[in-house]
């Protein structure tokens, strides 16, 4: 496996090194210690799996407060997709900083978010499916999310969008100081 920085602190485009011969390929796509040599969470608690009818069609931003640290390591397996990091940890040294990477099912590529990265995807085709492995169980009252029109980020999407949840359209504008006393709360109990 193959990791490469990109412009968020922890955050890693992870592509499989093929091994090719005349019946197909073989390939690592996880590997805890490969994870821990590189800095990264190496704990997988679910694998969770998504699928879309259309392209266009945009999931998220969502990411986990504190208390309920989600990295997320992501794969298209099936289609393709701009997968998307924001970083809104308000302490962070990229703060504010955006990813946005291609992970198709023949790219072989796939992304790592540490913990309270806010995450999205729009469907680049479609019947499109992204496998998720994340680090701990779903908690709803972790979860938060931010609009992914929202101008603070400024995402621009490769396609027109044509499909998102009402939950996703709901998320309210972020605010720098509303982002920083939710993270000084935490998950709430």
């Amino acid at each position: 496996m193959k990791f490469t920085e990109t412009a968020i602190a922890g955050c890693m485009v992870v592509d499989m090194e093929l091994r090719e011969d005349e019946r197909g390929f073989f390939a690592r796509s996880f590997a805890a210690e490969e994870f821990t040599a590189h800095g990264l969470d190496p704990a997988v608690v679910h694998g969770n799996v998504s699928f879309n009818h259309r392209a266009g069609t945009v999931r998220g931003l969502h990411l986990s407060l504190p208390g309920h640290p989600e990295s997320k390591f992501v794969r298209c397996t099936r289609g393709a997709i701009v997968d998307i990091a924001v970083d809104v940890r308000p302490d962070s040294p990229t703060f504010m900083e955006k990813v946005a990477v291609e992970l198709t099912a023949d790219n072989h590529r796939a992304l790592y978010l540490p913990a309270h990265l806010a995450h999205a995807y729009q469907t680049l085709t479609d019947d499109t499916e992204v496998q998720y492995l994340v680090s701990v169980a779903y908690a709803a009252g972790a979860e938060v999310g931010y609009r992914h029109d929202d101008p603070a980020f400024g995402l621009e999407l490769p396609l027109p969008v044509s499909l998102v949840s009402d939950k996703d359209v709901s998320w309210p504008d972020f605010d720098v100081e509303a982002n920083r006393r939710l993270f000084e709360a935490g998950v709430p109990s």
